[in-house]
């Protein structure tokens, strides 16, 4: 039998596969799938209200206005915010003018090849803005916290626009809500407007991102650019992941052989300047940085340096070093030493212990671990793991400092200092939400926010479908709910792709935490992240698209 060509068989399948109707059809409009919205705010703020009157911001002599009181921190913010709102377009302008239009003044942009049209004889126009004054009621704190205050108003109307809050850090939030209300108009003449009365703050209090910067080191400058993004999106603490089996990127005072030792490379190192200069960036943008130091798991690249640290494995692992070593004292003194030195570089209240994950394989190998269980009458791993567990936690609570531990630390029954907060990343979330806060614990969630697990298309609605209070619980057991963060685990990521896997989709999670219950339809939200996804775009965020296909001006 003749062998048919290839060719014509690909082309009868071709021909027979776009004859079958397929269910449903294929039939789509041109433009964007999700049309942008313009000048809306992300996160959606508790109330506004708007009205089709604009003002023109009048570029040329625009200036935000301190009152009351200031400082360093503010002053810095209303530097970088002026600049951000006056290159509000600056993309589209570029555009235009290679397409045929000019600029005949700094308030107004005209095409060459068409009539002039004025916007001054828009019955919706209202005049120019030329000054918003801010109104910061009470003195500025030095450092972020929990508890701190994020509330603010906006008020633009009668010519005026103020921003106006009892905090610093709700002055931070309204720059931010202000700066994405600024358009550029249609038709590129002019930066505008809409006259609009906000009332706002958020939701929770714990508001964060989890990045990991040991599978896969992050440079400094990403990292800045990671708070950015954070900024855009209202959240409000970098949990810093910082070191773990792979490598030991933190430099040490007290122990410097650590990331000698236990980095991938003298390059990969954060110094004791990178991480201050990454505290005070996040600061001048209400961001808290909270470190986490894993123990008694994830903890390989510490032996490195520091074998005596690990447990060392027998039989079938014999010459693999596994987790630490609860057994001896001289495990405990170097923690001790090490988590008073962290408690001095990282200023937030809140140390993250770790607690997760930690494999039984070599203790239960270890003839000295056997025989201390024996002696001490530890029926279990796990109730080894809370013993190392309890001496760790009562050592940060002896600092004067709070932790954060995973919910492993609370499901092995670690008897937990009041405040300690128990962090659900995996299981039933309901169901441990109910029982740790049943319990009088606080807790953050995290277990439906995981950014490196990735679905097919926009996969943020996942992230957008997930509520904190979405358990069975008496009011006082949910106001126990302190947040949640959303976690970037860096297997698969690093330097070159981390901020677009992080942005926007870490814009559904910030808009989960800050907004009210009742903004829940994805839906909606949809078109608003189209817009705050070309707005991070513009600021220099490469946030990927959220919605398929659609453009960004």
């Amino acid at each position: 039998m003749k062998a048919v060509p290839w060719f014509r068989v690909s082309l009868a399948l071709c021909f027979t596969f776009l004859a079958i109707p397929r269910t449903g059809g294929y039939i789509v409009d041109p433009g964007p799938v999700v049309k942008a919205t313009k000048g809306e705010i992300w996160p959606k703020p508790r109330n506004q209200t708007s009205s089709q009157q604009y003002y023109t911001i009048k570029t040329g002599s625009f200036v935000f206005q301190s009152m009351n009181y200031s400082c360093d921190l503010l002053d810095k913010a209303l530097d970088r915010y002026q600049k951000i709102v006056l290159s509000i377009g600056n993309t589209t302008r570029r555009a235009m003018l290679n397409r045929g239009y000019s600029f005949h003044s700094r308030n107004e942009l005209r095409t060459t090849s068409h009539a002039n049209r004025s916007w001054r004889s828009d019955a919706n126009w209202a005049g120019y803005i030329e000054q918003v004054q801010v109104d910061l009621k009470a003195p500025c704190e030095e450092l972020p916290h929990l508890s701190m205050d994020e509330e603010y108003t906006i008020n633009i109307d009668d010519f005026q626009a103020r921003l106006s809050s009892f905090s610093v850090w709700g002055m931070l939030r309204a720059l931010e809500s202000f700066s994405q209300m600024v358009v550029l108009s249609d038709d590129g003449s002019m930066l505008r407007i809409n006259s609009t009365t906000v009332d706002d703050g958020p939701r929770f209090s714990h508001r964060g991102l989890l990045v990991d910067t040991s599978r896969h080191f992050i440079d400094t400058c990403t990292l800045v650019k990671i708070l950015d993004g954070m900024a855009y999106n209202k959240l409000n603490v970098f949990h810093w992941h910082i070191v773990d089996d792979h490598s030991f990127p933190y430099e040490s005072k007290a122990f410097p052989e650590l990331s000698e030792k236990g980095a991938y490379h003298p390059s990969m190192v954060y110094t004791q300047s990178d991480i201050q200069m990454i505290i005070e960036e996040a600061r001048l943008r209400g961001i808290r940085v909270m470190s986490e130091f894993d123990t008694p798991g994830h903890t390989r690249s510490w032996g490195v340096s520091h074998p005596e640290l690990l447990t060392e494995c027998y039989d079938q692992y014999r010459g693999k070093l596994g987790p630490m070593d609860p057994t001896r004292e001289s495990t405990y003194t170097f923690l001790s030493n090490l988590f008073r030195e962290v408690i001095e570089v990282f200023p937030d209240q809140y140390v993250h212990l770790g607690g997760d994950e930690v494999g039984f394989e070599c203790w239960a190998s270890n003839p000295n671990i056997l025989e201390y269980m024996k002696q001490n009458r530890l029926y279990s791993f796990e109730m080894l793991e809370e013993k190392f567990i309890q001496r760790i936690v009562d050592q940060i609570d002896a600092l004067n400092r709070s932790s954060l531990v995973w919910q492993e630390v609370y499901v092995n029954g670690v008897r937990l200092p009041k405040g300690t907060v128990v962090h659900v990343w995996t299981g039933n979330r309901q169901d441990l939400l109910n029982k740790i806060t049943r319990d009088g614990l606080p807790a953050l969630l995290s277990s439906c926010w995981y950014l490196d697990h990735l679905s097919t298309g926009g996969d943020w609605r996942k992230f957008y479908n997930c509520d904190p209070h979405d358990f069975i619980g008496t009011g006082q057991q949910k106001s126990l709910v302190l947040g949640g963060e959303a976690c970037m685990w860096s297997e698969v990521v690093n330097g070159h792709n981390i901020l677009p896997r992080i942005f926007p989709r870490v814009s559904a999670t910030a808009e989960k935490l800050w907004s009210p219950a009742s903004v829940n339809s994805a839906d909606e939200a949809a078109r608003r992240l189209e817009e705050q996804t070309c707005r991070m775009n513009h600021r220099g965020i490469p946030a990927q698209p959220p919605n398929g296909p659609g453009f960004c001006l």
